[in-house]
């Protein structure tokens, strides 16, 4: 029975599939305009491409690799599903991209006609993306568990749980990848950024994506190796974790003393990839929803999509554990429902909170464009101290999240328990993580929308089409900046409740081959770890953050250069050298994002080799101020850049004053907040938590040995 319950997974994520052929194939008919707006898309799909090949030739090298040391240290198969993991991510991104970096056109085309048209073209493109990203993660993760692990007999948990260990390294694979993505996705977008606004628009005086800016064609680029490209890999590898982490609970409670009854077992492990397979139908459903006329509010457009897939999903969950309640003997599961209320309802309330801080419809970006009239220093503080107030709720929401679902897990089982005191009230908790990000693929779709919107105003721009078009692009922009912070909260939050997840599984088992093995903060090597993880976080934001910066520096006198030496530029009597600026994002890209992401699988794995129990508390550490740190720079970052946005509207002064000069400087700021270290940081977390469980049989076999 698990395994046919089990297979509706692969089969709703084939349907994800086909839909996103349909949809990108849609997309792909739609007119992309005249020649001289189709050359410029060209040139970014161009870009884009030459970026993802050269990073992915990185990428396979640095797998090859690590699977090497999987294949010696642990086992082949779990190099082998770290492979996949991999690969099935950096192939969910190229079909995104790919589609996308051909919609900019289209949707430019579109706008001429109407923001409705433009709206319908962009959001197909970004559910397209949507789509490929839960649809290969689940279709690859699915089967791993189909073959390893719901097809082993429920009688025996204990090699379930061996054989997890084996799928964990798909997790594994995807957030290495997730992590190299947007990492160099986004030190590549902020580079031609920050160059293209300080030098074109503070310095020069000229609009964005002004065709004689030289870092044009490379930030049009990086809005998709980045926003795209970057940001599906990043919701690839959280929704991942957040099937894959209460999936490790259950097995591992069923494995090392927790008490299911069989049936119940059977439930528990498969109830995680069901979910997921709910939501990509539920997903599509939602596509019919996103619909607007010429002057509407785009956003409640959009939200309308997201609200009623979130609404089936919640029907079609309730009838998953009134199903599961009336073949249960000994549980209670319907609470189980509980716990993924609680995960859906912060999810979508740490949203709300989020458009609260970020979009230029409220007091907090009123606030900074205000400061603004002051300079650009008065708008760095607003903007560093909105982005620190702006992690109170969601903070909060995440604790009472945890409690609630925590407490409907105790609910459910009320008379089971693990070993080493952990209650399996927490597999609750990796419920709340499955149910908040079940509707990963319109979530995506109505954030990738937003890239392809910011690359229709740059080819509107370049192409000189008329003001009303790029007014209209604009409007969708604005609202895409809003929905892409959206989108970061609900990562950000299922990263810390997917972490606490597999937190636990990694406790559960050290304990139970380690009898002695606790971590308690009486341990002064376990206080160390939580110092040294917390420092992590900081680490790599300032990697990432030096990364842009030097990154940045080069572009920024490439460009001034050109201005300088370059006659008529100013004149549109020559062209400028872009690809120069796209060759300096592409190769500062490839040879920052590295270290960052080689010191996130090495760091737990040599801490774990020296002593287990410190790596629990370097874990502990590293999620708490992870979350923090992402939500802080994340929401920062977003409302610096629709402040720029609300003066350009015409506020304080509106485009070309002094007010907007000091809000370009800000935004540049807050360019590599929002884009680069903070949505890195979700990824960071879970990436280091999962390595430390994937490896936990190599830790186990080296403490045997001392």
């Amino acid at each position: 029975m698990t395994t046919q319950v089990a297979w509706l997974a692969p089969i709703c994520a084939l349907v994800g599939i086909l839909v996103a052929a349909y949809l990108g194939n849609w997309v792909l008919r739609q007119n992309p305009g005249p020649d001289k707006m189709n050359s410029i898309s060209i040139k970014i799909q161009q870009g884009a491409k030459a970026f993802l090949m050269s990073e992915y030739k990185l990428l396979i090298i640095f797998m090859v690799v690590v699977a090497i040391v999987m294949a010696v240290a642990l086992s082949p198969v779990t190099a082998l599903a770290f492979v996949t993991g991999g690969v099935m991510s950096a192939a969910a991104g190229y079909v995104g991209m790919h589609v996308a970096t051909r919609a900019n056109t289209r949707t430019a085309y579109a706008a001429e006609e109407s923001v409705a048209k433009a709206l319908n073209v962009s959001f197909k493109s970004g559910l397209t993306m949507g789509l490929c990203v839960a649809s290969f993660a689940l279709m690859g993760l699915s089967l791993w568990l189909i073959f390893l692990v719901f097809g082993v007999n429920v009688l025996d948990p204990v090699l379930m749980h061996e054989n997890i260990g084996m799928v964990e390294g798909f997790a594994t694979g995807a957030s290495a990848v997730a992590l190299f993505a947007r990492v160099g996705g986004g030190i590549y977008t902020k580079a031609a950024d920050v160059g293209a606004d300080l030098v074109g628009k503070v310095e020069a005086g000229i609009p964005e994506d002004d065709p004689r800016n030289p870092a044009t064609i490379a930030d049009n680029v990086g809005d998709n190796v980045g926003d795209v490209a970057g940001m599906g890999a990043d919701l690839f590898e959280s929704y991942t974790g957040s099937i894959l982490a209460p999936t490790i609970l259950a097995v591992t409670f069923g494995a090392l003393g927790g008490y299911f009854g069989t049936g119940d077992f059977v439930w528990a492990i498969v109830t995680p990839v069901v979910i997921a397979a709910c939501g990509i139908i539920t997903s599509i459903i939602g596509l019919f929803a996103v619909r607007t006329k010429e002057g509407a509010d785009l956003h409640k457009a959009l939200n309308r999509g997201t609200y009623l897939a979130a609404a089936i999903e919640i029907v079609v969950i309730f009838a998953l554990f009134s199903v599961w309640q009336s073949q249960s003997v000994e549980a209670q599961p319907i609470f189980l429902f509980g716990s993924v209320i609680c995960g859906l309802v912060a999810g979508l309330a740490i949203g709300k909170i989020t458009e609260y801080f970020c979009s230029d419809h409220h007091k907090p970006v009123h606030k900074i464009a205000e400061a603004a009239e002051t300079g650009a220093a008065t708008v760095i503080i607003e903007g560093i101290g909105t982005g620190m107030l702006s992690t109170i709720a969601p903070i909060v929401l995440v604790a009472l999240a945890i409690i609630g679902a925590f407490t409907f897990g105790n609910m459910a089982f009320p008379n089971a328990s693990l070993e080493g005191g952990i209650a399996v009230g927490l597999f609750g908790v990796g419920l709340a993580a499955t149910g908040m990000l079940s509707n990963t693929a319109i979530t995506i779709g109505v954030d990738a929308y937003g890239p392809v919107a910011d690359n229709a105003g740059g080819i509107a721009e370049m192409a000189g089409l008329p003001e009303e078009v790029r007014d209209r692009t604009d409007a969708l922009d604005a609202v895409g900046n809003t929905t892409a912070a959206i989108a970061k909260g609900f990562a950000i939050a299922s990263a810390g409740l997917s972490a606490i997840s597999l937190f636990v599984s990694y406790q559960a088992t050290m304990h139970h081959a380690i009898p002695d093995f606790e971590l308690t903060l009486t341990d002064p090597l376990i206080v160390a770890g939580i110092f040294i993880g917390a420092m992590m976080p900081f680490m790599f934001a300032a990697l990432t953050m030096g990364a842009v910066s030097r990154a940045a520096h080069a572009m920024v006198e490439e460009v001034r250069r050109q201005f300088r030496e370059i006659k008529g530029i100013m004149e549109y009597e020559a062209e400028p050298e872009y690809d120069k600026c796209v060759a300096i994002s592409t190769s500062s890209a490839l040879k920052e994002m590295m270290t960052p992401g080689i010191l996130a699988i090495i760091v737990p794995v040599a801490i774990g080799c020296f002593n287990p129990a410190m790596l629990g508390g370097f874990l502990a550490g590293a999620v708490a101020t992870g979350m923090l740190m992402a939500i802080f720079m994340s929401n920062a970052g977003g409302a610096w850049d629709n402040a720029k946005k609300y003066i350009e509207q015409g506020h304080f002064g509106g485009k070309g004053s002094e007010a907007h000069k000091a809000a370009v400087v800000g935004d540049t700021v807050g360019d590599p907040f929002k884009d680069t270290s903070g949505p890195s940081m979700n990824i960071l977390i879970n990436l280091m938590t999962i390595v430390a469980l994937t490896f936990s049989p190599l830790f186990i076999v080296i403490q045997a040995m001392l």
